[in-house]
């Protein structure tokens, strides 16, 4: 019996990247690699032979990542479905509908706690009767040569080649039915031993028939390559992203003067002069190209195998490849072919396979009305089994595809002339391209106005004049008098109610018109204003905007936001493809923006609410100049997905002063990190931006060794930037890159050391919900509200990781507004912190808000108590065990009457502050009025901890003697925080510093009791 499996799709998933593994009894078999989706559709076939309907087909999703661990290999288990061969035998004709499974989570794993999603499955089982059945199958899929001396060298034949019955059909599949029912006599009639041996055989047999099945089944292209290309068009559905570069980094990057589609049939079509003039430069041989065939019944994945023997190098022999080219998009204007390269014959050939990516897309528009394309070829490397070569391999490889791709590069530029990406990226050439409309309001208002309804009005009411003029005046009946008709008939009445709805629409589409020509877009043409980053954008055109009604068009008009300001075009009327030709500036900022939102509305009047017909954003930081220089967005949103609504961008980033941005950018921020920041040299910057491929704009700010916690720590390097936080670590071979955008980042959390931690304290950086999804499998937790967490340690200097991170972060989060009020209280604090100096070193006590923390009757007497300021040995002893070093002291001075002043000095140890930041007093001590006592005021500065030099400490500590007992003293302590400077964590230092210190005092005042007693009471026995 043989068991069809069609894995169609999936939905709700967890991760992006996922296949599919199958497994019945010992025959195992995988989908391709669905990438960058969480509803992954797959649409493969696949046929099993089973001997018993005992057996299970097991059915498990697995998460595909580039980075394969040591341990885990390329893919972690999502969730598996086991299904009984014998509950689809019970089916109706054995044959088991379309059905969703709902997959089981893991026993282990980073999957255990999660929804594991559902898979679309259909299975159909065939054993006797199995003849009708499968004339069924093979009608359904196209006919199929089995010529035996076709049938071994390529089964999968064109269309054209076609010409068996189905008589011829049914007899393979009667004599493979006789093959296999042979087998299983064989497998009872001897005995144990042989029966196992035998079993094995018929086992491979069995396996080569389905593989030999499965390519049978393999839908051949009964078009020619055009159509085929027309057809995967036609099925487009529009969802599919077009796929992101391979890891490996990009081989070829030009822009072509040919039109996209004609570049994909030059380089792709069947027997392609092109590779045939490869071929021969390259000194390829044994070339056999396979024709373009359907995977399976799925009409939107087509795909052709090519085999060739590699020449001789230096270093390697002759080998033979075998490539699998797969179009995995194609829809009139993208392309996109992933070619997977197998060449066993290499040393560990057989543990990797080189992986491919051709992405064609449309070029910018030139001037001479040429069009263009633009090519991008990225590569990367699958590695199917674990190995310590992997460096080696990677290295090889690189190194073979560099001088391939040039030969490449060089014969496609002598057949189609090349496009600098330099000229697409200078802002001046581009936008000299567009030829702004100029249309008037008559103009406009004609093409507006053209329309039915007006045309009805106009005629209704030229219609009733001049019946009106030709009409005599009719007598009065009924209810009328002079002054006043009335309708005469029904029929009147309903004239009358046709013409009053005709006039209204009428008016309010003048009116609408009105309003629409009053916003007219004020952002056009103006200029930025200001020097730094400054943000160009050319809008031009709208492509399927979506319909908020089946009856009338929309009248859209875009909103650009970026770094909390908002640019506006002008409105459009009644039009799905408007186009505006719309230049807009941002005034220059500070720091290079990350993100550009943009939504496009439904224009309803100024005072109505603009319903939204699409929106999109675009990362600064993932693409590359030349691919903002001519962009088409695509926008998302329930409407905007179903009209495949997409809008055409130019972007374009300059920094209008060079060099001296980035500087005064860093000496700004050298204020907020409290540490010097250097400009890295241009070839630091390069490397840094070719590691984690970064636009030219990015520039290094620091990096610091550190480790990334995961299951196990990682050791790496931790690279800032303006715009992001990058991790990046090599371990024997293992690469782990990943990017996370500051803005994308909700808090930064430091966690104390601990013994999980090595005694190194840890740097959590927590993302908003849906942000940095493409690291997920970096993060080490994920909490209840969906936001990934990132843990960093060992850093060996962490406290200047800490204050950098954070203050980028916090630069990049506050809004203008924010920032503004910021600096109008920095000016202000600045002036009191001048009093401040001008008036001394100690505050008056009552100018801060203190809370008393601590309050006790101490069964000591007041010149015991006060031991503990007088600098001596009790002192030093109380404040080492309390965690303070190097502590020093200076002797009361007198500076008033009655007002003597001392200075402090220490630093905490780590299980104080795990920053270990030195601390610097100045204390007081003045007697109590009308009372027996001493009132000792602390004023403490925090050096070396983030924000420290924000806020000072004040303590005050109030005591006097006891009303309960002789020899006893009463000791109430407060504490105040003086904020010098605001800060977004103002509150939460505060509470965290109150916290700290009076469970820190409680512990200072049990520890001077117990050895004031221990004291007394030794000196008592002596």
């Amino acid at each position: 019996m043989r068991l069809y499996v069609y894995v169609l799709e999936a939905k709700d998933l967890p991760v992006k990247d996922s296949y599919v593994k199958l497994k019945v009894g010992k025959h195992k078999s995988k989908t391709r690699i669905s990438r960058n989706t969480l509803q992954p559709v797959w649409n493969e076939e696949f046929v099993f032979s089973v001997h018993d309907t005992d057996e299970e087909l097991l059915v498990s999703v697995f998460h595909h990542f580039e980075e394969p661990s040591v341990f885990n290999g390329s893919g972690n288990l999502v969730g598996r479905v086991w299904i009984s061969v014998w509950s689809v035998a019970a089916e109706k004709n054995q044959t088991l509908p379309p059905t969703w499974f709902s997959l089981e989570k893991p026993k282990a794993g980073k999957f255990i706690n999660k929804d594991c999603g559902k898979i679309l499955l259909t299975i159909s089982l065939h054993g006797k009767g199995y003849e009708t059945s499968t004339d069924h199958l093979l009608c359904a899929h196209s006919n199929i040569n089995i010529e035996e001396s076709k049938e071994r060298e390529n089964p999968c034949v064109p269309c054209q080649d076609v010409c068996s019955s189905k008589a011829s059909n049914r007899k393979m599949v009667e004599g493979k039915n006789l093959m296999k029912t042979i087998a299983s006599r064989l497998e009872k009639i001897f005995n144990k031993n042989e029966e196992a041996a035998r079993n094995d055989d018929s086992l491979d047999l069995l396996s080569s028939l389905s593989d030999y099945e499965e390519c049978m089944e393999e839908q051949p292209s009964n078009c020619s390559f055009e159509e085929a290309i027309e057809m995967m068009q036609s099925r487009d559905n529009g969802q599919d992203k077009m796929p992101e570069d391979l890891q490996g980094g990009i081989l070829l990057d030009q822009i072509y003067i040919i039109s996209s589609y004609d570049l994909t049939s030059f380089l792709f079509s069947p027997n392609s002069q092109f590779r045939k003039d490869l071929a021969e430069l390259q000194g390829t041989t044994d070339v056999q190209e396979g024709p373009w065939v359907w995977k399976s019944e799925d009409t939107s994945c087509l795909t052709r195998v090519v085999s060739y023997t590699k020449a001789a190098t230096k270093l390697v022999k002759s080998v033979k490849a075998t490539e699998e080219q797969t179009y995995i998009r194609a829809d009139g204007r993208e392309f996109a072919v992933m070619v997977s390269v197998s060449t066993p014959e290499v040393p560990y050939g057989s543990t990797f396979k080189v992986e491919l990516l051709y992405k064609i897309m449309p070029g910018a528009e030139l001037s001479s009305g040429e069009e263009s394309s633009h090519l991008v070829v990225s590569w990367g490397i699958n590695f199917l089994q674990n190995t310590m070569m992997r460096g080696m391999i990677e290295g090889g490889v690189r190194q073979g595809l560099k001088e391939s791709f040039d030969q490449f590069a060089d014969l496609l530029a002598q057949n189609f002339k090349t496009l600098d990406t330099n000229y697409l990226a200078d802002k001046d050439n581009v936008l000299a391209t567009l030829q702004t409309e100029h249309q008037s309001d008559w103009q406009l208002a004609t093409e507006y106005f053209w329309n039915l309804t007006v045309v009805s009005a106009i005629f209704m009411v030229l219609y009733v004049l001049v019946h009106i003029l030709l009409s005599e005046p009719s007598k009065l009946q009924g209810l009328e008098f002079n002054g006043l008709d009335l309708p005469d008939s029904l029929g009147e009445l309903i004239t009358c109610g046709i013409l009053v709805i005709q006039l209204e629409r009428v008016y309010y589409m003048i009116s609408h018109f009105v309003q629409a020509r009053l916003q007219r877009g004020s952002d056009h043409g103006v200029k930025a204003q200001g020097d730094g980053w400054v943000l160009t954008i050319a809008l031009i055109e709208g492509l399927n905007l979506a319909l908020l009604d089946s009856v009338e068009l929309s009248d859209p008009y875009v909103v650009f936001t970026c770094n909390g300001k908002t640019k506006t075009s002008s409105v459009k009327l009644q039009t799905r493809d408007p186009r505006w030709n719309e230049i807009l500036e941002f005034d220059a900022m500070e720091e290079p923006p990350s993100v550009l939102d943009v939504e496009v509305f439904d224009f309803e009047g100024p005072f109505d609410h603009a319903t939204s017909l699409g929106h999109a954003e675009i990362n600064f930081v993932r693409h590359t100049s030349s691919e903002l220089a001519d962009i088409w967005v695509p926008l998302e949103g329930k409407l905007s997905q179903s009209s495949q609504s997409k809008l055409h961008l130019r972007v374009f980033l300059d920094n209008n002063k060079g060099v001296e941005t980035i500087r005064e950018y860093l000496s700004k921020m050298e204020k907020e990190v409290g540490k010097k920041l250097n400009l890295r040299s241009p070839h630091k910057n390069s490397t840094f931006q070719k590691l984690f491929i970064l636009p030219p704009e990015e520039f290094l700010i620091n990096d610091f060794a550190c480790s990334l916690k995961r299951k196990m720590p990682l050791q790496g390097r931790l690279f800032i930037s303006a715009r992001i936080v990058g991790f990046y670590a090599n371990l024997f071979g293992h690469k782990t890159k990943f990017f996370l955008l500051l803005e994308d980042i909700e808090d930064i959390q430091v966690i104390p050391p601990c013994l999980a931690s090595m005694g190194s304290p840890s740097l959590v950086i927590v993302m908003r919900k849906g942000r940095g999804l493409d690291a997920t499998h970096y993060a080490k937790s994920q909490d209840e509200e969906g936001r990934l967490k990132f843990y960093f340690q060992s850093f060996v200097s962490f406290n200047v990781a800490t204050r950098t991170i954070m203050a980028l972060w916090r630069t990049r989060t506050l809004t203008p507004v924010q920032k503004t009020q910021i600096a109008e209280e920095q000016e202000d604090q600045d002036e009191w912190s001048i009093m401040l100096e001008d008036a001394g070193p100690i505050l008056d006590v009552e100018d801060a808000k203190m809370s008393k923390v601590y309050s006790a009757e101490l069964p000591i007497n007041i010149e015991s108590l006060m031991k503990m300021f007088d600098g001596g040995k009790l002192e030093h002893k109380i404040m080492e065990k309390s965690g303070c070093l190097n502590y020093a002291t200076t002797t009361w001075e007198p500076v008033k009457p009655d007002v003597f002043e001392r200075r402090l000095s220490y630093k905490f140890n780590r299980n104080v502050s795990v920053f270990g930041g030195e601390v610097t007093c100045t204390q007081q001590k003045l007697p109590i009025p009308d009372s027996i006592g001493w009132t000792v005021n602390e004023f403490m500065t925090l050096h070396g901890v983030p924000f420290g030099d924000r806020f000072h400490v004040h303590f005050r500590f109030q005591i006097e003697k006891s009303d309960l007992a002789d020899g006893a003293c009463k000791c109430d302590a407060y504490i105040g925080v003086t904020w010098l400077k605001s800060t977004k964590f103002q509150q939460r230092i505060t509470r965290n510093i109150t916290d700290t210190f009076t469970h820190r005092l409680k512990e200072i005042f049990e520890v001077v009791e117990r050895e004031i007693l221990f004291t007394t009471h030794r000196d008592s026995s002596i």
